[in-house]
């Protein structure tokens, strides 16, 4: 769980809650699901806030396959709204560039780290009663 989460969290795009709901459904821990998931998609998505941190405008456009042009329109979109912007990086596609463009902008790494662990545990958390609703219903 942990490693697809991580690697979900990270620049590879694929669904972490599909494998969350497999997990589930086989009958695992749900609150160590959801621990481990939000552990590995959080560390997956600061990796991510690092990279932007580090990187140059031509590392993340060749190794991220982002544009200068979209991550200047994400950098113009955040101006003002600072790290809490984290919050929403369990979102699918658009999350990767908004923790890369929190890393780039050198945004607060105290609060993206709370408001990205936040938004990641409430993701899982959602998912898992979902999950659990689906399979009471069947």
């Amino acid at each position: 769980m942990f490693i697809a989460t991580f690697l979900a969290g990270s620049i590879l795009p694929f669904s972490s809650e599909a494998v969350l709901s497999g997990v589930l459904a086989m009958g695992a821990n749900g609150w160590g699901c959801i621990a481990a998931a939000t552990a590995g998609n959080f560390l997956g998505g600061m990796s991510c806030y690092w990279i932007g941190h580090f990187g140059k405008i031509e590392w993340i456009e060749k190794y991220l396959k982002v544009k200068p042009e979209k991550l200047n329109k994400y950098l113009n979109f955040m101006q003002g709204k600072g790290s809490w912007m984290a919050f929403f990086t369990f979102v699918p596609v658009v999350g990767d560039l908004v923790a890369v463009t929190l890393g780039y902008m050198r945004a607060n790494i105290w609060v993206t780290g709370i408001s990205m662990l936040i938004g990641k545990f409430l993701r899982y958390w959602f998912w898992m009663y979902i999950t659990y609703k689906v399979i009471d219903f069947f």
